[in-house]
């Protein structure tokens, strides 16, 4: 077997198992978000929306945000006073809203694994497909009379 046939058969296992896996993370993170049973608050920029996918959880994170500011008036959890009543919501607020955010980087990173097999998968077929033709003779010029 020459080097330019193991190279597209990797590629196309390689590829064909990063695409599986790909799907497989985005559904997971997807039903895993569905299991949370959020909806979206109706301020949001996808209003009412049940969260399980990319979109629904930025939306969410972003107005969790925004509800938040408006509750400790624009400051954070670290530049609260220890003793701030608000405090404690702005904590729960960052948690909630980092959760969101890996999952929308989850997702993203999924979809990148995804989109990077079929590539490979592609790559891997003009590999075999220039391995099945290189093996023919070489044209010979006509002899000169």
């Amino acid at each position: 077997m020459d080097k330019r046939r193991l190279a597209s058969i990797v590629s196309i296992v390689v590829g064909a198992v990063m695409v599986v896996a790909g799907i497989v993370v985005y559904v997971v993170v997807s039903n895993t978000l569905a299991d949370q049973k959020i909806t979206t608050s109706e301020d949001a920029c996808l209003p009412n929306k049940e969260v399980k996918g990319p979109f629904t959880a930025y939306c969410q994170a972003r107005v969790i945000d925004k509800h938040t500011k408006k509750i400790t008036g624009g400051k954070t959890y670290a530049e609260l006073a220890q003793d701030d009543p608000n405090r404690s919501t702005a904590m729960t607020s960052s948690f909630l809203q980092a959760s969101l955010f890996t999952s929308v980087v989850a997702f993203g990173v999924a979809f990148m694994a995804a989109v990077l097999g079929v590539v490979l998968v592609l790559i891997g077929m003009a590999l075999r497909e220039g391995s099945a033709t290189s093996g023919a003779a070489p044209p010979t010029e006509p002899a000169a009379a």
